[in-house]
């Protein structure tokens, strides 16, 4: 049974955690870049949404934090304005091999720094003051009954959700991910995500992907004058060494740009964090009809240095898909979950094999080495291949 959009008349103060048995017209699973962004932009048109998110708001994550400046007009849509946060406005771009040898250009649109801590506390807030429950939980089962054409979402903690539509945007990986017997996540993955916050001297202005034997790492500024260093790392080779400053000793510090950060700069964490697994196959954007959102629908290289902002794209792909459906010229669920995976293969597939692409090429010191020989001769040919993943500015209806 197909639900029209009703008015949002609750406007919660704080996280709220008691069960949910009334039926919501959107749940969603996750609480990051995606499930956020979609939480608002629903809510916004009065779509009773809740939302689970295991973790408690504000949380460091692994994560480049650089984010295009496509993204401004539509986060200005929400409400949201990075710069009340501290964002970094950045322009400029360095590109080093395993050696050292370095190539600069201008960013074709620009972009900004901010930390995932502060950024996804901002959206959250947002969310909250839009109505939008927020649940601290972990969801165990999502589970569509094609009889009552609803979803029930279980709850670790006990409780359940009802609700119409359910969007999955748990991130890179999950246990959800097994139940729902998605493909990717049989594949084990060769990569390990490293990040950490450091004090030091680094331009304010700069994103620099600095590359290391089997990996690469970018550098750039967030709030609060703080560094940002963010690699991708081949697990085997990682795990040959006793410890992650070990590993940075002996590996990352062969590229003189990366051995002069760590050595001139302060680590502001205990202890850097990971996430290993990270997972670049193909994905269903729709998995037993739960609407993949962000990373949970497909992630592109980090190498490509654009994943939150299509993270936030993907979001307006699906919200703007949902509020059609809700509000009638989508006619039904079928159609539904098929105009939404239509527009997001359009929107990303190119961008997705292009990230594929200069993985494959740029991971390699012996390609890159060539690779920056011809760039050196043609500069202008870097913009264009930044170009390639990463899109115009987003304006609500009017999505690229």
């Amino acid at each position: 049974m197909k639900q029209k959009i009703a008015s949002n008349e609750t406007q919660p103060t704080k996280q709220r955690e008691e069960n949910v048995d009334t039926l919501n017209q959107v749940i969603i699973v996750g609480g990051g870049l995606a499930g956020l962004t979609n939480a608002i932009h629903l809510s916004q048109k009065g779509v009773r949404v809740s939302l689970v998110e295991r973790h408690v708001y504000p949380k460091h994550k692994v994560c480049g934090e650089y984010i295009s400046n496509e993204v401004l007009p539509y986060l200005s849509y929400l409400g949201i304005d990075p710069l009340s946060a501290g964002a970094v406005d950045i322009s400029r771009f360095e590109l080093s091999t395993v050696d050292g040898k370095l190539i600069k250009a201008q960013l074709p649109l620009g972009g900004f720094g901010i930390s995932r801590y502060a950024l996804d506390e901002l959206l959250y807030k947002r969310a909250l003051s839009q109505g939008v429950t927020v649940i601290q939980d972990t969801v165990t089962q999502i589970a569509y009954d094609d009889v009552e054409d609803r979803f029930t979402v279980s709850r670790k903690n006990g409780g359940h959700i009802i609700g119409h539509l359910v969007i999955g945007a748990y991130g890179k990986r999950s246990n959800l991910d097994v139940s729902l017997g998605r493909s990717f996540i049989k594949e084990r993955s060769p990569y390990l995500g490293v990040k950490c916050h450091y004090s030091g001297d680094f331009p304010s202005d700069v994103v620099a992907l600095h590359n290391f034997a089997g990996g690469y790492c970018g550098v750039s500024k967030v709030e609060n004058d703080v560094i940002n260093f963010c690699y991708l790392a081949d697990y085997a080779t990682f795990k040959t060494y006793k410890s992650i400053q070990d590993f940075q000793q002996n590996i990352l510090c062969k590229n003189p740009h990366l051995k002069e950060i760590l050595a001139s700069s302060r680590p502001l964490f205990e202890s850097p964090i990971s996430i290993s697994q990270v997972s670049f196959l193909p994905k269903p954007t729709v998995e037993q009809h739960v609407l993949m959102s962000g990373d949970s629908a497909g992630m592109i290289h980090p190498l490509c240095g654009n994943g939150m902002s299509m993270a936030i794209h993907s979001a307006l792909l699906l919200s703007e898909a949902i509020l059609q459906y809700l509000d009638g010229p989508i006619k039904d669920r079928q159609m539904l979950e098929a105009e939404y995976n239509k527009r997001w293969r359009k929107t990303f597939r190119k961008r997705l094999w292009a990230g594929r692409f200069f993985n494959s090429l740029l991971g390699k010191d012996s390609s890159l080495q060539l690779g920056m020989k011809a760039l050196s001769y043609a500069p202008f040919l870097l913009p264009y291949f930044i170009k390639q993943t990463h899109g115009e500015p987003l304006m609500v209806g009017g999505h690229r």
